[in-house]
């Protein structure tokens, strides 16, 4: 039977190569009440470009998270534009998993809050 414990997800492309974007750092922070980020955990997309549970087994809650994806230098790019991207969010549902794609191309980027 599958998991179905409610997680937080993401999957990075490279829409300039057309390709996953793997072993794209990404760290995942909890915002305290005070607003004090406490790091969750911080794991690097796999070759498919996917982290499938940047909770790392932990139960998901409501509350502010953090997103923060290294972006910065590889072999093909070794001086890009973009370093580092942060996205923050809000959970109401603690019920439901949460899926934030990143899509990457070296002048732009673009987020959505994905299914």
């Amino acid at each position: 039977m599958p998991d179905s414990r409610a997680t937080i997800s993401t999957h990075v492309l490279d829409l300039a190569s057309g390709q996953p974007a793997p072993e794209v750092g990404v760290a995942l922070f909890r915002l305290r009440d005070d607003g004090t980020p406490e790091l969750v955990s911080e794991l690097q997309t796999d070759a498919d470009g996917r982290i499938r549970d940047l909770l790392s087994g932990a139960p998901l809650t409501e509350g502010d998270y953090q997103l923060a994806f290294d972006v910065g230098g590889s072999a093909d790019d070794p001086d890009p534009f973009f370093q580092s991207v942060a996205l923050a969010l809000h959970v109401t549902d603690a019920s439901r998993s949460y899926h934030v794609p990143l899509l990457l191309s070296p002048f732009g980027l673009t987020t959505y809050r994905g299914s």
